[in-house]
């Protein structure tokens, strides 16, 4: 399975970072998680394109993650590509209609098909098993845990976790314990006066003691410009052992399969 961020920035744009995507790719399956403004771009850089992503599951419904969400039903349209669904938290269909109400007419013009889940029992989003945990944010959402079409594996232990928009708390950090990868909010440097997102100190404290190979820190505001070193060693700092990134538009990550 290999994980490529397509947007890691946030609600204020920054030149080199697009607002939340990440495509999630194993073999002839590919999925979509998150859609902000910009990620169309970065994912027509991709192997897989937007002609390739026909399931995309979202976190939650704040504008930077869905933001893209009628100019990818507009350009699979127009590519002549004939589905898309969309998988995500309740409230997820009320969204799409409230956007097509808009927007009249794009709607029919593919076959979209709207999925709500809960976190209350794993599901299969484009082939990938997929696992939910609510998230501590202003919106109700969830994060996610994945293990790949190719690996039959209960996601409760697979290899990616995802956190979504979540401030750093035990739960989310028991959520992602064993993980070969986590993908955690960590919009803004210490010293930052913020709630409903961890700062890296915070994001430390709260996987300390955990078992997760890599953790990616992601969704950053402007504030974090100039300071991702700083932010990678104080999460270590504050307790993290496992090898801390930060995350970058392009960039690809291949997560191997320990089973």
């Amino acid at each position: 399975m290999e994980l490529t961020v397509l947007g890691s920035g946030s609600a204020m744009p920054v030149p080199d970072r697009a607002q939340a995507g990440y495509l999630l790719d194993d073999g002839d399956r590919s999925l979509l998680v998150d859609c902000g403004s910009g990620v169309l771009q970065r994912l027509a850089g991709t192997e897989t394109g937007y002609e390739g992503v026909s399931t995309v599951l979202l976190t939650h419904h704040h504008l930077d993650h869905v933001a893209a969400l009628l100019p990818l039903i507009k350009a699979r349209w127009l590519a002549g590509e004939e589905h898309l669904e969309v998988v995500g938290p309740a409230g997820t269909k009320s969204l799409l209609d409230g956007l097509l109400d808009v927007h009249e007419y794009l709607d029919g013009r593919i076959d979209l098909a709207v999925r709500e889940v809960s976190a209350a029992r794993p599901f299969a989003a484009a082939g990938f098993d997929v696992t939910a945990r609510e998230t501590r944010h202003s919106m109700d959402g969830f994060a996610y845990r994945f293990s790949p079409p190719s690996a039959d594996v209960d996601p409760t232990e697979g290899p990616l976790t995802l956190s979504g928009d979540t401030e750093a708390f035990a739960g989310m950090a028991s959520f992602a314990d064993g993980s070969n990868l986590l993908v955690h909010d960590c919009s803004f440097p210490d010293g930052t006066d913020v709630s409903n997102h961890p700062n890296p100190t915070q994001l430390g404290e709260s996987l300390a003691g955990v078992d997760v190979d890599t953790l990616l820190c992601s969704h950053l505001y402007p504030h974090t410009g100039g300071r991702e070193r700083e932010m990678a060693q104080s999460v270590r700092d504050a307790g993290f052992d496992g090898d801390v990134e930060i995350a970058s538009d392009g960039l690809r990550i291949g997560i191997t399969d320990s089973y």
